[in-house]
C-alpha cells in the first residue's frame, strides 16, 4: 500500500475505535456530582461494587474546582460552568474519600461502594 493509503487506513481504524469506545462509555451507569459554593453535592455517592461507572461532575462555583482522590488516583480540573466525566473501573466494596483542591476544607465527600 502506498504510504498515504496506509495512513488513511490507520486513521479510519482509530476513529472507529474511538467512536465505539465513546458510545460504550455513555452506556455505563452514570452518577452526578455537583460543585457549588465550595462544597460537593451530594457529599456521599453510593455506587455498585464490581461495576464500571461514569461520574459526571459539574462545577457551579464562581471559580475553578478540582475533583481529587488520592485513594482512587483520579483528578479532574473544571472551569466554572463546565461539566466533565470520569470513568471508574470496577471497585471493591469500601469508602473512598475525595475533595475539591480549590476548597479543601469545605469540599469533601466520599464514594461508598456497596
Amino acid at each position: 500500500m502506498p504510504t498515504f493509503r496506509l495512513l488513511a487506513w490507520y486513521c479510519l481504524v482509530a476513529l472507529s475505535l474511538l467512536s465505539s469506545g465513546a458510545g460504550w462509555a455513555q452506556d455505563l451507569p452514570t452518577f452526578k456530582l455537583l460543585a457549588r459554593e465550595g462544597k460537593w453535592f451530594p457529599e456521599v455517592l453510593e455506587v455498585p461494587a464490581n461495576t464500571r461507572f461514569r461520574l459526571e461532575i459539574t462545577n457551579q462555583n464562581a471559580g475553578p474546582e478540582e475533583f481529587e482522590s488520592k485513594e482512587l488516583h483520579k483528578e479532574l480540573v473544571l472551569a466554572p460552568g463546565v461539566t466533565r466525566a470520569l470513568v471508574f473501573a470496577p471497585m471493591k466494596p469500601g469508602t473512598y474519600p475525595f475533595f475539591g483542591e480549590f476548597h479543601p476544607k469545605t469540599a469533601r465527600g466520599r464514594i461508598v461502594v456497596k
